[in-house]
């Protein structure tokens, strides 16, 4: 019997999962009942892998669940702690904190990308693969532990930087909006550019041209032009931030 165990042990996915069980526990604050769903929740598209019922496994649906779960968390966390806040002040609110910047933050913070099993060159995915891993970590405890110990997840990992809420008020969650929105009411002309890319990073960048006004007020480059445009905005507001603050 026992040597039937070691065999059985031999042909397991997770027979060289100690490191990453570990890592997931620590991460997660448990151990995992199904560490299958977690090495699910770190697998990328590009290992085509297929699960016995045809169903892919990768992280792609536990992320989608994930984000789900996160939102109603969050939902729930300001309808508690903003009795005040009507429908649009607390939609507000919610996209100041799930905003995909602050999600890579945490990603990051929690070394995700390290635990990401792809054929792929992860350099090449750019940022937003550190939120996609966290959506995706949240969706597989929900599977795995239920809402409660997912929760505490949320609350001990995302929300633990948000007790004020005077601070997430005042938080900018997009400078171009907010860039667009000053320029608009104030009757400003302004004009996104794409200009040449000089650089010689291995992956493809974008460079814009920020005018305002018929000058160029600044200039950014990014692995995307939303990316790039982003940057540009907050680089204009910096520039223009006594003005914009007082309007």
């Amino acid at each position: 019997m026992n040597w039937l165990k070691k065999i059985v042990i031999k042909k397991s996915p997770i027979t060289n999962s100690g490191i990453f069980c570990s890592e997931i526990s620590r991460i997660i604050g448990y151990k995992p009942k199904k560490i299958l769903l977690f090495e699910t929740a770190f697998t990328h598209r590009s290992l085509n892998k297929i699960g016995i019922t045809g169903e892919p496994l990768n992280y792609e649906r536990l992320e989608f669940l994930g984000d789900a779960i996160l939102g109603s968390v969050i939902a729930a966390f300001l309808y508690k702690n903003a009795p005040k806040g009507d429908e649009g002040y607390l939609t507000q609110m919610r996209s100041k904190i799930v905003n995909r910047s602050y999600l890579n933050s945490i990603g990051k913070k929690l070394h995700l990308v390290n635990l990401v099993r792809t054929k792929a060159n992860i350099h090449n995915f750019g940022d937003n693969i550190n939120g996609n891993l966290l959506e995706a970590l949240i969706g597989a405890i929900y599977v795995d532990a239920g809402f409660t110990t997912c929760e505490k997840f949320i609350y001990q990992n995302i929300l633990i930087d948000f007790k004020d809420l005077e601070y997430l008020e005042n938080k900018i969650s997009s400078y171009k909006s907010l860039f667009i929105e000053y320029c608009q009411k104030h009757k400003c002309d302004f004009k996104f550019e794409n200009c040449d890319d000089n650089g010689k990073d291995s992956v493809k960048h974008f460079c814009i041209k920020l005018h305002f006004n018929n000058v160029v007020i600044a200039r950014a480059r990014a692995t995307s032009k939303k990316k790039a445009e982003e940057k540009a905005a907050q680089r204009a507001y910096f520039v223009l931030q006594n003005e914009m603050q007082h309007h």
